[in-house]
């Protein structure tokens, strides 16, 4: 069967940047599924995405789907022959059904029954005649929240077309997609190359529009971008900010980069350098420039979509756009400054937390005593804790934050620092909302950690107190991510603190508030508790893993976590699979026994299997027990490993259900106690 190279194009009015390269992703895995679905093999497909088009080109794709036969099944070979073998009703109709004649009937085995049928011989359709339908039922798939339609056309896409080109080889595939005649013409540059361009074969794309001042393959031109900005910033000793989305989103609005440096004024650098940042990349598209020590400098990258040949009337024009926005910025940080952070809180007095809990002055009331008393349990600086919490929310009431809200923390340190506030005060204030989502740094400073903890904790215990728990999608006051985040705190800060010791201490804070205080701490233990799961999992932890510490229930996280690592450990060892069946089979001998108590009395050990076991365990123990008191869990389960040939031997030789019940019990004493020892860890028996 003969190979085709194909191209197809959709071209449009500028296509929506943030969404470009997964409409390029997109398109291509529903042209594969169509493909693949159709039969039809082939050994690539390239996408492409630019401004203003999205295309593929499908290298060695068939000509045709390969011939097929296809079973008609008809009724049971009993009813579809008299007893003299002749067709009977029930036959004829099926024949004339599929339009044969009786000696073009085949049998085959139904199960236990006989059937009779028909394989018809079904040619393959053309690759001609299928793509179209492939292609605009991908179009039709692709993930767009919001269809439009133009002009008279009733078919609807995320921005209207402009043209079409399907491409097999060197001829057109007559085709209709979104209302146009598909072609061979297809457009360069809106300004550098505006005129139509006719492909004369699938191959020429990419060079034909290269030569039309477009680069239509994404990557090709992010890396351009790329490398444009950091010989740019290489020029003036800077390192260039390139977040992720944004160097998508530059891409996405290019199709010829041209990257350019500009500057502003120094006295700029006056102002919080996350406020510029911030104005520059949200607003303009800007890529930053700071110094090897992350400060700022005084000087942005632009990426033009024209070659111009007078490059400084881009860059002066982005300069005059870009000064406005700055001097907001600063003007902003001038205001605040004429007044203390502290002098704020009335206007938080004004400001609503949540109608039952009270207001923002309420909430930095209660989070300043708890950031105090958790500074207590973690040798931190009480009083800063305190000052820290009072001004924590004082930063919301600025014009700094009023303009640009994720400056909220950040405002507030820059205040603080000025005001003469510590280091650890003025640091805290930002760091109350770290970690902000999954993977974020944590505070540096002890204060901080304490400021954070508080936080969470008086939103979490207040919302569950007042009995608006996040229900399916709908977490209002993002409880999840602050459980979460209460746990990364205490895990990763290395604090072994109790997780119920915290969240009293915080209901305490609201007082008489709380409808229910005793189950206000109960659901919000239970529900931070339930967030294990979850947490270790996007850490790649086996959910038996999990299960099988969580049996215990650790007051603290952090011992929650050294168990769930000893735990992981275990399972990659040759011995784990045997001991976890073993420690199955002892708690369901146990369960079905009811309480053992009692030490083992050695002289009733007959078998030499069990007195090996007792022998073993007796050995064990004390080497163990001191790992199990300083949380060394891992070397613990390791060492309890060793059991496992003593514990084989037991269960391949002993019968723990002797009829002499002194003996039954003492088995079942010896068993209590190899399991008292497993269990100290985590119950291994729910392991898979």
């Amino acid at each position: 069967m003969s190979k085709h190279t194909v191209l197809f194009e959709l071209g449009c009015e500028e296509l929506p940047p943030k969404s470009l390269k997964t409409l390029r992703d997109a398109l291509k895995a529903e042209v594969e599924k169509g493909l693949t679905s159709a039969g039809l093999n082939f050994s690539g497909i390239d996408a492409y995405a630019a401004p203003r088009r999205l295309a593929l080109k499908i290298t060695d794709l068939d000509a045709a789907q390969p011939d097929s036969q296809k079973r008609f099944d008809g009724p049971a070979v009993q009813a579809a022959y008299d007893s003299e073998g002749k067709p009977t009703k029930a036959l004829e109709g099926f024949l004339r059904g599929q339009g044969i004649s009786a000696d073009q009937v085949s049998r085959f085995n139904a199960g236990k029954m006989e059937k009779v049928c028909f394989y018809k011989d079904i040619k393959g359709q053309s690759l001609d005649a299928l793509l179209p339908n492939i292609l605009q039922t991908a179009l039709d798939n692709l993930p767009i929240a919001k269809r439009m339609r133009s002009a008279a056309s009733r078919t609807e896409f995320v921005r209207p077309v402009q043209w079409v080109v399907l491409l097999k080889d060197d001829q057109i595939i007559d085709a209709t997609l979104q209302d146009f005649k598909a072609g061979n013409q297809t457009f360069g540059h809106r300004f550098h190359a505006p005129q139509a361009i006719t492909l004369k074969h699938a191959n020429d794309y990419l060079e034909c529009l290269r030569a039309a001042y477009v680069v239509a393959d994404f990557d090709e031109r992010q890396a351009t971008i790329s490398a444009q900005v950091k010989t740019l910033a290489d020029e003036v000793n800077a390192q260039p900010i390139v977040p992720p989305a944004l160097l998508d989103e530059v891409t996405a609005l290019v199709e010829w980069p041209v990257a350019l440096r500009a500057s502003f004024e120094q006295r700029f650098l006056a102002v919080p350098q996350e406020a510029l940042i911030s104005t520059m990349q949200d607003n303009q598209k800007y890529f930053c420039l700071v110094d090897a020590a992350g400060k700022l400098q005084p000087y942005f990258i632009t990426v033009s979509n024209i070659d111009s040949k007078d490059p400084s009337q881009i860059i002066e024009g982005n300069e005059k756009v870009v000064r406005p926005r700055l001097s907001d910025a600063e003007f902003f940080f001038l205001q605040d400054q004429k007044q203390p952070l502290a002098s704020r809180q009335q206007k938080l007095a004004n400001m609503v937390f949540q109608a039952q809990l009270g207001t923002l002055w309420d909430k930095s009331e209660r989070i300043a005593k708890l950031a105090s008393e958790i500074a207590k349990l973690t040798d931190g600086d009480e009083a800063a804790a305190k000052q820290a919490g009072l001004l924590a929310k004082c930063d919301l009431t600025s014009e700094l934050v009023g303009e640009f809200p994720e400056l909220q923390g950040i405002a507030g340190t820059y205040y603080a620092r000025l005001e003469g506030q510590s280091d650890e005060v003025a640091n805290a204030i930002a760091e109350q909302y770290l970690p902000r989502f999954a993977g974020d740094k944590l505070p540096q400073t002890r204060t901080g950690v304490a400021l954070a903890l508080a936080d969470r904790l008086d939103t979490l215990v207040g919302i569950f107190g007042i009995g608006q728990a996040p229900t399916g999608n709908k977490d209002p006051f993002s409880l999840r991510r602050a459980a979460i985040g209460i746990l990364r705190l205490l895990i990763e800060n290395k604090l072994s603190i109790s997780l119920s010791q915290l969240i009293e201490l915080a209901a305490q804070g609201y007082g008489d508030k709380l409808k229910d205080i005793h189950k206000a701490q109960a659901d919000a233990l239970q529900f931070v508790e339930g967030r294990y799961r979850a947490m270790y999992e996007d850490q790649g932890v086996s959910v038996d893993v999990i299960q099988a510490v969580q049996v215990l229930n650790p007051a603290s996280p952090l011992d929650f976590d050294y168990r769930i690592k000893a735990v992981s450990h275990f399972k990659t060892l040759p011995e784990a699979q045997a001991l976890a069946a073993a420690n199955k089979r002892v708690a369901n001998i146990l369960a079905k026994e009811g309480n053992v108590s009692g030490d083992v009395d050695a002289s009733l050990l007959a078998e030499q299997a069990e007195k090996d076991l007792y022998q073993a365990l007796q050995a064990i123990s004390p080497v163990v027990t001191p790992l199990l008191q300083s949380h060394d869990y891992t070397p613990a389960l390791t060492e309890l490993a060793a059991l496992r040939a003593p514990i084989d031997a037991f269960f391949d030789n002993v019968m723990v259900m002797a009829d002499d019940a002194a003996i039954k019990q003492n088995r079942l004493r010896l068993l209590a106690e190899l399991r008292a020892l497993f269990i100290s860890v985590a119950d291994v028996s729910v392991l898979q």
